[in-house]
């Protein structure tokens, strides 16, 4: 659901990011938008394996971790991190050493000298028990203060 969110936080539209005639994304707008809102995206993990077969947190083991350090170094405009699940939370909090945040809610840490803020949202997966419109709630700040102040061409 992750780009429905983005669609309700910047559109106030659900489907502005789905193609329903070929029940897809329309993956070029999703990037433009990306590009243009400032937004990277990366895993926390770079190899992992599922041990059922479900998209569970916890039927996931992470083999290896993103090398955050190198990732955030190499972005140094960043000013705020996002995890979107309790395993990506996990991660990032234990190898900054960052208290976790609510979910909905953010935490200040420092890193190279730059006072940077970590965001917990909910889930974006499907699997998540909370409806979109309350996710996307959750959201909203975010978006208003860091997302769409970089898209000039924002229309509703």
């Amino acid at each position: 659901d992750m780009w429905r969110i983005f669609g309700l936080c910047l559109y106030g539209d659900k489907m502005w990011f789905v193609d329903e005639e070929h029940h897809s994304f329309r993956l070029d707008d999703i990037k433009k938008m990306l590009i243009d809102a400032k937004v990277g995206m990366y895993d926390t993990a770079k190899v992992v394996r599922r041990t059922k077969n479900t998209a569970a947190d916890k039927d996931l083991e992470v083999v290896e971790t993103t090398n955050l350090e190198l990732l955030l170094g190499s972005a140094p405009s960043c000013r705020a991190v996002v995890t979107t699940g309790q395993k990506a939370t996990d991660i990032f909090c234990q190898h900054f050493d960052v208290t976790q945040p609510k979910v909905g809610k953010y935490v200040c840490f420092n890193f190279q000298n730059r006072l940077l803020r970590l965001y917990r949202m909910p889930s974006s997966s499907r699997a998540y028990p909370m409806k979109l419109e309350r996710k996307a709630e959750a959201y909203q700040p975010l978006f208003d203060e860091f997302i769409k102040t970089n898209i000039h061409n924002l229309s509703t």
